[in-house]
């Protein structure tokens, strides 16, 4: 039935052939009927959006592979070396002829349409034939990673190699791996061989385009035969099963475990703080005796200020005057208090409708890496993908994989996220991945720090272009939970923001920078005790606290 939605949605009726749609309809609902099941679409257009933002990493510009783009005039050059290679592989299977193999792809037309999800205004013939030159194609460049035998013989240049690798891997460049299976079997005498050579054919492909150097253990045990096409392969060898389910439990386990440390350690009350806060002034202060340091000290040890720092905080802050004060003081001494407050309220309900819950805009901001650098966050480069993204708060150091940037990784990764939002409701790991290093990166020296660090092996012209990458990468069409690095991106920030560097920097910018109130009220102090002062000295010889006599009028 997927073939009868997607013909709804045609761009045009222009190059619409109202015959040939309702034969389609009608061989559709005859056929998918005696199906076992309906067949899930895989192919998908790239959403508008992403495709806005950079075409050129969607639209093929070599190879046309699979009906989207086959009738663009500019790729009909590729069109003798696909034919040369159907050739080719006709002479491979001896006996038989390619119009063997056709005629047994003519039984698997409607699973073939209904795997894209835009209509196929063609001809069954047209589009079996189109599978066949295709796939033939593709198995002898993909043969190339497998035999070591050069694709410079083949294809000539080392730029159109690139060129063709960078089409392949594109959305809306693939055709289905059911047909790819066929096709082989041709060849082969069973389908564990064919599946045992196209796994071998996929898997160094993914050694070849994949950004991430994983080890040979760490890769993830796929079946061929589960793929919808090649792209969903290498989606799946990138983003494991355990990263794209939500592992509630796993969260909800260790929210209880915090919670019950937090209780354990309860921490003091709001004048509790304050108290040691003045302590620590005092400290200080006792160590100086010149100056007017004398009369603070005897102000601090006043029977009214001890009194008023006995008073609850409540009360404190409902005094006149103070209650400007309040929200800025609260933040300075009090913010990291208060979060973990909120934390303890929510409680389970509050992780698991976190869970379910898009995150806030405000949520995925992290700092800049210099930033990050800056307040002591250590970087360190691991051996993996994804899934080994971490940051140790004991240690302050943040764990990042390998990643290898060259002149494919841009359109292999922006197919990843195009594919990713395409194919379910489910946690976007890569882009959220994405979101995570444009984050951090905003600048050059960002991207060359992570460059010297190892974490990023730059094969660009130069580290403005890493940072351009990555930058360039923002667009997502919308936002998800991903428990691991969502996980990250709270401590971190939790880290940074905790730092009392930090916390003085943004106290300054808000209440003294922005608010004129405060600005105000300690102006209206500041002159209060200046002129206190002058009438203390005006009665009182002030020669012994400040060292020289004041100026007569």
């Amino acid at each position: 039935m997927s073939s009868l939605k997607s013909a709804i949605s045609l761009d045009s009726k222009s190059n619409f052939d109202e015959i040939q749609w309702v034969i389609q309809i009608r061989r559709t609902l005859e056929e998918e009927v005696e199906e076992d099941g309906e067949f899930l679409v895989s192919i998908f257009n790239v959403p508008k959006l992403l495709m806005a933002s950079d075409p050129d990493s969607y639209i093929p510009q070599q190879v046309a592979i699979g009906p989207y783009h086959y009738w663009r005039p500019e790729l009909y050059e590729m069109q003798r070396f696909k034919l040369a290679a159907a050739k080719r592989f006709q002479k491979q299977l001896q006996c038989l002829k390619l119009e063997n193999m056709v005629d047994q792809l003519s039984k698997l037309e409607q699973r073939i349409r209904s795997c894209y999800h835009k209509f196929l205004d063609f001809k069954g013939d047209t589009l079996v034939w189109m599978m066949a030159i295709d796939a033939s194609f593709l198995l002898e460049f993909l043969q190339v990673y497998v035999i070591q035998d050069g694709i410079m013989k083949v294809f000539g240049r080392k730029s159109a190699h690139n060129a063709i690798l960078r089409d392949i891997v594109m959305l809306e460049n693939q055709i289905p791996i059911f047909v790819l299976r066929k096709v082989m079997e041709f060849k082969f005498s069973s389908l564990e061989a064919t599946d045992h050579m196209l796994i071998s054919m996929f898997m160094d492909l993914f050694k070849e385009i994949s950004p991430f150097k994983m080890m040979d253990d760490e890769c993830p045990n796929i079946q061929v035969s589960k793929s919808a096409h090649m792209l969903d392969f290498l989606y799946h060898m990138i983003v494991p099963c355990k990263l794209e389910k939500q592992p509630s439990e796993i969260i909800e386990v260790e929210q209880n475990q915090e919670d019950n440390n937090e209780g354990s350690e309860k921490s003091s009350t709001d004048s509790t703080q304050v108290k040691q806060s003045f302590e620590e002034l005092w400290k200080v202060l006792s160590k100086l005796n010149k100056g007017p340091v004398t009369l603070i000290k005897r102000v601090l040890v006043s029977k009214p200020l001890k009194v008023f720092v006995k008073l609850p905080w409540n009360i404190i802050t409902s005094l006149p005057g103070v209650k400007i004060l309040k929200q800025p003081i609260e933040y300075l001494f009090f913010s990291q208090e208060g979060d973990g407050d909120k934390e303890k309220e929510g409680g389970n309900s509050s992780s698991k409708s976190l869970i379910k819950k898009p995150p806030l805009v405000e949520e995925i901001t992290i700092p800049s890496l210099t930033e990050l650098v800056n307040s002591g966050v250590c970087f360190v480069p691991t051996n993996g993908s994804i899934s080994s993204i971490s940051f140790d708060l004991k240690t302050c150091t943040f764990y990042l994989p390998i990643i290898s940037l060259d002149v494919n990784t841009q359109v292999f990764l922006r197919n990843l996220v195009a594919y990713e939002a395409s194919i379910a409701s489910g946690p976007l790991v890569i882009t959220r991945y994405t979101e995570l290093m444009n984050g951090i990166i905003d600048s050059e020296e960002d991207a060359k720090i992570l460059r010297e660090k190892g974490i990023i092996l730059n094969h660009l012209k130069s580290d403005k272009e890493v940072a351009n990458l990555w930058n360039g990468m923002s667009k997502s069409l919308r936002l998800s939970r991903v428990a691991l690095l969502d996980k990250v991106i709270e401590d971190v920030n939790k880290y940074h923001n905790g730092r009392m560097k930090v916390k003085m920097w943004k106290f300054m910018k808000v209440y003294l920078f922005s608010s004129w109130q405060v600005l105000t009220f300690l102006a209206t102090i500041l002159l209060l005790l200046l002129m206190t002062l002058q009438a203390f000295c005006s009665v009182y010889s002030c020669t012994h606290l400040f060292g020289y006599t004041l100026p007569s009028d």
